[in-house]
Order: structure tokens, then C-alpha cells, then sequence
């Protein structure tokens, strides 16, 4: 299951809290801030997707994330390969270092990443 682009910005502003109040989320938000009412309708539907719950304090939900940041980026990533590049993270590799505007050092520090990874497999 996917987010939408508002429920991923309200994600994103989970995860970087942990764990939060209406209160917290909305002064998350830059100006102009959404409404109680969207937040509100956003965190329903994320709750129902299996995102995020909440605990009761009195009339007050505190709401924390059910998944990581990591995984859903992980999930998003392998996404892209599988539809854009054929199942091929050799092909995705090669248009990232291509096309963005990486670094030298950037991409040493890739290669080194990478060359761990082969050590440890």
C-alpha cells in the first residue's frame, strides 16, 4: 500500500518526530498550515492503510508511526528498479552516477560503500 504526496509530507513529519500530538504535527506544517479537520482526515486514512496508530491520554491521541522511514523508502527504491529499469540494479546504478550531479568524492565514497558490501557477502 502507497501514501499520497500529503500523507508522505505528514509521514515524513512523523517519522521525524516519532511520536506526536495533533498539536505537534500541525506546527510541523509551514504557513499557511492545513486544517485540524485535513491532518485529521490524513492520519484516518493513514491508520487504515497500516502506517501509523495512536494512544488515547484523555480526549488526546498521541500518534507514532508503524513503519520505518528506511522500509518505506526501501519499498519505494525497489519500486523504481522493478518498473524503470527492468529489474536491473545495474541499470539503475548506472543512471544514478550518470545523470545526477554527483561528486567525485560523492562517488568514491559509493565505490567504497560498495566494495564493503562485496567483502561482507
Amino acid at each position: 500500500m502507497e501514501l499520497s504526496k500529503t500523507e508522505e509530507q505528514l509521514m515524513q513529519y512523523l517519522w521525524k518526530l516519532e511520536k506526536a500530538f495533533m498539536k505537534d504535527l500541525l506546527d510541523s506544517y509551514p504557513e499557511p498550515k492545513p486544517a485540524t479537520t485535513t491532518v485529521a482526515t490524513l492520519l484516518k486514512r493513514m491508520i487504515g492503510k497500516g502506517f501509523v496508530d495512536y494512544k488515547t491520554y484523555g480526549k488526546l491521541r498521541e500518534y507514532f508511526p508503524l513503519v520505518k522511514k528506511e522500509d518505506y523508502f526501501s519499498k519505494h527504491v525497489n519500486g523504481l528498479i522493478k518498473t524503470f529499469f527492468n529489474d536491473s540494479a545495474s541499470q539503475f546504478a548506472s543512471f544514478f552516477t550518470r545523470k545526477t550531479d554527483l561528486t567525485k568524492e560523492e562517488l568514491e565514497e559509493l565505490k567504497s560503500i560498495i566494495d564493503k558490501e562485496l567483502k561482507n557477502k
